[in-house]
């Protein structure tokens, strides 16, 4: 195999963004061998944008067509490991959308499948490739950061009005989505999160439900996480704030780490902190701090890297930059943000799955379900745009 054909399933939002740039030729060695979506106006939309692009209604009728080697998955969340189990069963490779699913008995699920087909299993976490968060990430892997001490992340810039939450009737629903900021705008900033700075083994999360909007699931959010070895983390997201900020700062005995507007900032100290404030004789010492301004090691690929890296992976045997095994990870904490605001109290790591799924599924049953599209978004599909800029 020379190529990739993979099939696109869910031509929305960003569905319709990756087809456009796969069928321009953004992609080496992939091209679009199909798209599908239940919805006719979609189809429609591909059959004006996607000239000779086979089309599909069902997704069983893509996986059974022999015309792809691989399916995109970028339908609503409760999806992706129904489509993803049964596309490994059909001896595809999968690309699934974020978030890897709603709940994490779900994922394992779609893991299990994944290990068992022998495919490649990838999750676009595009913000993997942007050069700083890596830098971050490798500062700390390599011991410079020190012991870690904390993670405050302040991600409020994912304003949403009423018209984005109207636009589909599966936005913003227990049945539909199954969650809100947390599963929907927050799955890359929890993935990095842990990636970054790694797993905490307890959570205790606030939520607020419909605080800026006129919808049943969370919109305003504060969680606080702590770690074994007394490390501790902080992360506050809205929809409903103007302007927001973004801005991610980790401490640790050897310096601190601030990223903020598209630069990442490392105050380095020149002894650890700890030795200092056990050995020193004076009561106002501190360490001598240098500040280096990280500059990024390449550019940032975002979703075409994803794709890209996704296709080596296929044809060459590259290692993944984002293994869709990875993608329980960041749901774990979303999830355990819930739960502890569900149950009004601490969360352990792994959480009890079974609880989760009994509490999601009560909300389920009580969800509006909306039967059409109150508004359409004019200014999304077939294009990718920026949701990371700080504003």
């Amino acid at each position: 195999m020379n190529k990739v054909r993979i099939g696109i399933i869910g031509i929305g939002n960003m569905g319709s963004a990756h087809s456009k740039s796969i069928l321009d030729g953004n992609i080496p060695r992939m091209e679009l061998g199909a798209v599908c979506d239940i919805e006719p106006s979609k189809l429609s939309w591909a059959k004006e944008n996607l000239p000779g692009v086979p089309q599909f209604q069902q997704y069983e009728d893509l996986l059974d067509s022999g015309l792809v080697d691989a399916v995109l998955i970028a339908t609503p969340h409760y999806l992706h490991p129904v489509i993803a189990v049964k596309a490994f069963q059909k001896g595809l490779h999968v690309l699934t959308e974020k978030p890897a699913g709603v709940y994490t008995a779900q994922v394992e699920e779609m893991n299990e499948a994944a290990k068992a087909s022998g495919k490649v299993f990838g999750i676009m976490y595009n913000q993997r490739t942007n050069p700083l968060f890596q830098k971050m990430r490798q500062i700390i892997k390599e011991g410079k950061l020190g012991e870690l001490k904390r993670c405050v992340w302040i991600i409020t810039n994912w304003y949403r009005t009423q018209t984005y939450y109207d636009s589909g009737t599966w936005r913003a629903t227990w049945d539909g989505e199954g969650g809100g900021v947390l599963i929907n705008q927050c799955p890359h900033n929890l993935d990095l999160w842990q990636w970054i700075f790694g797993m905490p083994n307890r959570v205790r999360g606030f939520c607020h439900y419909g605080k800026w909007h006129d919808i049943e699931v969370e919109d305003d959010v504060t969680a606080y996480a702590e770690y074994p070895n007394g490390a501790t983390a902080v992360f506050i997201t809205t929809t409903g704030e103007y302007p927001g900020t973004n801005r991610l700062e980790i401490s640790g005995d050897r310096g601190k780490l601030v990223w903020e507007q598209g630069k990442l900032t490392f105050w380095e100290l020149d002894e650890p902190e700890r030795k200092l404030c056990f050995e020193s004789k004076e009561g106002f010492a501190h360490p001598e701090v240098s500040v280096h301004e990280i500059q990024p090691e390449g550019e940032e690929t975002a979703h075409n890297g994803i794709l890209k890296n996704f296709t080596e992976a296929i044809l060459d045997g590259a290692e993944l930059l984002a293994p869709g095994y990875e993608g329980i990870n960041g749901l774990t904490i979303s999830n355990a943000i819930h739960l502890s605001d569900w149950t009004n109290d601490w969360v352990e790591l792994p959480i009890d799955k079974e609880l989760y799924k009994r509490l999601l599924d009560e909300r389920r049953a009580t969800s509006r379900h909306k039967d059409h599209v109150v508004s359409e978004i004019s200014d999304l599909r077939g294009t990718y745009n920026s949701r990371w800029d700080v504003r």
